[in-house]
């Protein structure tokens, strides 16, 4: 069975005391309700430190947000895969849609990035999602196999059991709109047999594919209920405990 995985994902929110006060307050959630899940967050870059501080001896994991694809140099403003690991964080988030669409990062880009993200040992988290105007289009499987094939160039099947795929409608991140539970599901299903053909059944099944797009506490049993949703990647309400704690929850009570 793959363990559920809730992600919250920080983006560019929080104060080092906040963030901290945040990351101890997931870090006591009630193990025996959550033993099934693994818990993710990922702070903005400059409190990596003291958040992989705020959650030690407990089980939730850190993450990056992004990383640069080069090992160091000259290369102002960027963040290197060994700087990320020094911190103690254990994963990076990849292809986000505000990555892709706001900062213009190509499947290029973001494979050079997953490549060296798994080469140094850490868990890449790849995020893949349609437009509004490619879902209504018809076009989301092909902009899903599109990424797929382009964020996993040259990714092993040996390398996919540090992957884990993120879908992410980019028409219900911070909208207040969501995938309906029959949407989220279709999605991974695809993404589900596109791993099959590209790698294995063994591969596709032990690979967790998230979901992420306005999950909240009311909507987050019912998605993550779905056969090929194995978890969630949040934004919004990753941001204080009384939303994100319940999302953890709900995984719990599912996986129990």
């Amino acid at each position: 069975m793959r363990r559920y995985l809730i992600a919250g994902n920080w983006k560019m929110n929080t104060t080092r005391e906040s963030g901290v006060k945040l990351a101890k307050a997931i870090a006591e959630v009630n193990s025996d309700t959550t033993r099934n899940v693994e818990v993710l967050v990922c702070p903005p870059f400059p409190y990596l430190i003291p958040v992989v501080d705020a959650v030690a001896g407990s089980e939730v994991k850190v993450g990056s947000q992004n990383c640069y694809f080069e090992d160091g140099g000259a290369f102002t403003g960027e963040t290197s895969l060994s700087m990320i690991k020094d911190t103690g964080a254990t994963s990076v988030i990849l292809g986000h849609s505000e990555r892709r669409h706001v900062l213009n990062e190509t499947n290029d880009d973001i494979n050079r990035k997953v490549l060296k993200t798994l080469e140094n040992g850490l868990q890449a988290v790849l995020c893949v999602g349609e437009l509004l105007e490619e879902r209504t289009g018809n076009k989301t499987e092909a902009v899903l196999d599109e990424q797929m094939e382009g964020g996993l160039k040259d990714v092993s099947a040996e390398a996919m059991a540090n992957v884990v795929i993120a879908y992410e409608p980019v028409w219900a991140i911070g909208t207040g709109q969501t995938a309906s539970p029959e949407q989220a599901d279709a999605a991974h299903a695809h993404l589900r047999k596109w791993l099959e053909t590209r790698y294995s059944e063994e591969v596709a099944n032990a690979t967790r594919i998230l979901y992420g797009g306005s999950v909240k506490p009311s909507n987050a049993e019912e998605l993550l209920s779905q056969e090929n949703v194995d978890g969630a990647l949040v934004g919004g309400a990753s941001l204080t405990p009384e939303n994100f704690i319940p999302i953890i929850e709900a995984g719990g009570k599912i996986s129990s």
